[in-house]
This record gives structure tokens, C-alpha cells and sequence, in this order.
């Protein structure tokens, strides 16, 4: 899990081990807290997952109040192994950003993120129409 800041949004962003499995939260401003990372973890992160993050001052303590296995990377100290895979997201996002769209306002920002989330986290969608229709329309029940 590690956030990262553009001109007026912050984006949260949580990636399973191992998996394409991304999950990600905007938050108005240009900084995160402690009530928005705990929303975030009630929202998206299961109980007794094994929860990576950076050593920012947001995530300490975060084990008291979710139920999660807590451990952290000191960038300071030049440790990146535990958030290596969700460090990796925002480069992603950054060279899909760069490829797809050469550029995003913070107006579109959320639905090119959303995109690049749907991307990235059912990669198969892509391998014909038939997949991709299946994928994306769902039947509407009718009255």
C-alpha cells in the first residue's frame, strides 16, 4: 500500500502480493491522513492480510486499529522490498499515462486511473471481443 500526490489529489493505492489484484482511493488535497488510510483499509484491505508500506507517519500503528500483519520500508534507509510491487504500480501508471494519453488533467485523472486499474487487473479482457463484451456488459434484469 503507498500513496502518491499530484497538483490538488492524493491517490491511495493497495496491490495484493503477487497478483494483478489493484485497489485505489482519491482523496481531495494534497496530503493524506490517518482517518484516510483507515477508510481505505476498512474498505479494501481484508482482515488478517500481510500489509506492506513505506515508513511515512500515516501507517504507524496501522496493525492496532485493522487486523492486519504490519511491516514497513524505511526509503530513507534504502529499503524497498517489501513495497517493491506497489512502488512499480505508480511507474506503470505513469508510462500508461505517458503512452495512451501523452498527458491527463487532474479533472481525468480518476477515470484514467480506473482504467488503468480495469487494465491492469484483467489483462485477459483484451484477447478478443467476445472476452471483452463478456467482461464489461452485464444483462439488466427486468421488472
Amino acid at each position: 500500500m503507498d500513496e502518491a500526490y499530484f497538483k490538488s489529489l492524493s491517490l491511495v493505492m493497495a496491490k495484493k502480493k503477487g497478483t494483478r489484484q489493484l485497489a485505489h482511493s482519491f482523496i481531495q488535497g494534497t496530503s493524506v491522513t490517518r482517518p484516510d488510510v483507515a477508510e481505505f483499509l476498512f474498505q479494501y484491505i481484508q482482515p488478517k492480510s500481510d500489509l506492506f508500506t513505506d515508513g511515512a507517519g500515516i501507517y504507524r500503528g496501522i496493525d492496532r486499529w485493522w487486523p492486519v500483519t504490519h511491516q514497513r520500508d524505511i526509503h530513507k534507509k534504502w529499503e524497498f522490498g517489501k513495497t517493491s510491487e506497489i512502488e512499480g504500480m505508480f511507474g506503470c501508471l505513469r508510462t500508461f499515462i505517458r503512452r495512451m494519453y501523452h498527458h491527463v488533467t487532474m479533472e481525468h485523472l480518476p477515470e484514467v486511473v480506473a482504467e488503468f486499474c480495469a487494465r491492469f487487473s484483467h489483462p485477459e479482457m483484451f484477447n478478443s471481443p467476445v472476452t471483452y463484451l463478456q467482461k464489461t456488459i452485464h444483462t439488466v434484469p427486468l421488472d
